[in-house]
């Protein structure tokens, strides 16, 4: 049995809406349809897809804000679902509930767990008392969040000074000082810059390498998912579309890199193996190429330096839902299995 299991899961949404003047119609949207996937104790997997995909919704049951409306999940063991974690007659909290707590950690890029009006280290202070976590263990965990993601200089700030990258460091520590099995990371750097983003990912491989924490990762950040995950799903319309490794979905979606070139001066459209030409700006000092996003940039960006009086280059990753549109367009939608 795998550490995180859905077979067939599904969740509906009753949407009403005005039609007319006295009148409201309801319709039923089905944010997840049909999903079924494993992971494996101390995986790092990507869950990919465009806006209103399914993405959040999956990791909402997964966790147990929300209900699945049909299909069966299990995470460690245990069914997140709220309709199965009543209250015991004599009105205290259900043991399965608090069993699932200590075993999962969530990430919300777009909304925060710490108190707004606190400092940072009094919003840990409270973890510490709703995990019941013991006082070396909390201590230790707190000493090496604040170092690997450099905390030190802020916690002391209340959150609501914070900028939104030292806000998001600060969330995934909140999230990690109970040592909890699972780490669910939704959008964890949206918004970030690059030096924020590489701290997070960083941090993240380390966490994976030394304590086995099985991670679910979604993102619209493809340098993301290169850089920590092997294994990558795609949902799209609340279906699983693929499930396999990252080079195996370009190569489905046929999606393109960028690689952006400034020159020292105006010149004709840059000619290399492996690239092909796609616009010019400035007349000509900057001019961008598309390669195939499972290749190597590095060769591409040696024969451009090579050839051409270079000032500045950079690569841009593809969009992932603009990989998503070259992978199934208009047609019926179908699971897609990945490499073996």
């Amino acid at each position: 049995m795998a550490f995180i299991e859905l077979e067939g899961v599904e969740k509906v949404f009753t949407v009403r809406r005005r039609a007319g003047l006295l009148r409201r119609e309801k319709r039923e949207v089905r944010a997840v349809d049909g999903i079924s996937f494993g992971v494996e104790r101390g995986e790092m997997v990507g869950y990919i897809g465009p806006n209103g995909a399914g993405k959040s919704t999956t990791i909402k049951m997964l966790t147990g804000i929300l209900t699945p409306t049909g299909g069966r999940l299990r995470v460690a063991g245990i069914d997140p679902s709220p309709s199965s974690r009543l209250r015991s007659s004599r009105g205290g909290p259900n043991r399965e509930r608090m069993r699932l707590a200590q075993r999962i950690g969530v990430v919300f890029g777009q909304r925060t767990t710490l108190w707004w009006d606190l400092p940072l280290k009094d919003s840990y202070r409270l973890m510490h008392r709703m995990y019941r976590i013991p006082d070396e263990r909390f201590a230790a965990n707190l000493a090496r969040c604040v170092d690997l993601l450099e905390l030190g200089d802020l916690l002391d700030v209340p959150v609501r000074q914070l900028s939104l990258g030292q806000r998001m460091r600060g969330d995934i520590a909140a999230a990690l000082l109970h040592d909890p099995d699972v780490l669910y990371l939704d959008e964890p750097t949206i918004g970030l810059d690059v030096v924020s983003k590489a701290r997070v990912r960083e941090f993240l491989r380390e966490l994976n390498a030394s304590r086995g924490t099985t991670v679910l990762l979604t993102t619209h950040d493809l340098t993301d998912i290169e850089q920590l995950c092997r294994r990558v799903m795609v949902i799209d319309h609340g279906r699983l579309m693929y499930d396999g490794e990252l080079a195996g979905l370009h190569e489905i979606g046929a999606s393109e890199r960028l690689l952006v070139v400034d020159l020292e001066r105006e010149l004709p459209p840059i000619e290399v193996a492996g690239a092909r030409f796609v616009r010019a700006e400035g007349g000509g000092v900057r001019q961008v190429l598309a390669f195939p996003a499972s290749a190597s940039a590095a060769p591409l960006v040696a024969a451009v330096a090579q050839a051409y009086p270079l000032v500045d280059l950079s690569v841009r990753e593809p969009d992932i839902e603009a990989v998503i549109a070259k992978m199934y367009g208009d047609r019926e939608l179908e699971v897609r299995p990945g490499s073996p």
